[in-house]
């Protein structure tokens, strides 16, 4: 399909470049890294655009936008990642047309993605997210509830849980950016220590993904570097 002349070409090597120095500066293989494109509010065919550009991933935040994208894009062998807050009444939504979720914070929430999962999709891949700093207006399970909660949610039947995520709050200074990133990591292993196998790191958006990286990322979740400043 040919991108018409409203929908500018997406050059992701300036972020790809970015993402394998920082990988290589932390003595990381970038190929443990995925980049998830962030298409809120970005019309289709721009997600196109990326794709035609060699981005598998994409990230969304609203449900019904995002089932309606995920159906004009249909065509392509993409997956779809779910990251936004989750409300019970979106989950059947999310649950069969999601490759993964990212902002799981209930176990009330994985249990009805579990229990709305069609058996004849693979597992839901999942990541917890996590409060590192708590803020109004955000989820996440505070670091005390998350052992319990992973216990139960690992449990459950057409789920797959896989790691942490966190939407740490905005930060210019490098150092505590990583700060908050090694805290996710930290959390991450206690819970590998108690007998978990949690290989995923959600974490590190367009400002900060380069401390995210260094700090274990296996997930970077960017729309403005990709994008531009949404309208």
């Amino acid at each position: 399909m040919l991108i018409g002349p409203q929908i500018s070409a997406i050059d992701p090597r300036g972020i790809l470049d970015r993402i394998t120095r920082a990988a290589r500066g932390a003595g990381r293989d970038p190929a443990e890294i995925t980049l998830i494109a962030v298409g809120k509010t970005q019309p289709a065919e721009r997600l196109r655009a990326a794709a035609a550009a060699g981005i598998t991933d994409f990230g969304e935040n609203y449900p019904q936008e995002a089932a309606a994208k995920i159906d004009q894009l249909s065509d392509l062998p993409l997956r779809w990642h779910f990251i936004g807050r989750l409300q019970s009444n979106k989950t059947r939504l999310v649950a069969n047309r999601f490759d993964w979720v990212h902002s799981v914070d209930r176990v009330e929430i994985a249990r009805r993605l579990s229990d709305q999962r069609s058996p004849h999709r693979p597992a839901l891949e999942l990541c917890l997210q996590v409060a590192i700093v708590p803020e109004p207006g955000k989820g996440g399970l505070e670091p005390d509830a998350l052992a319990e909660a992973a216990a139960a949610i690992a449990a459950l039947p057409r789920l797959r849980l896989r790691g942490l995520m966190c939407l740490p709050p905005f930060e210019r200074d490098p150092t505590r950016q990583r700060a908050a990133f090694a805290r996710l990591r930290q959390l991450r292993d206690e819970l590998n220590a108690r007998g978990f196998a949690l290989d995923a790191l959600s974490m590190g958006m367009s400002g900060d993904f380069e401390a995210a990286i260094a700090e274990g990322a296996t997930h970077v979740r960017i729309g403005t570097a990709l994008f531009g400043e949404r309208r």
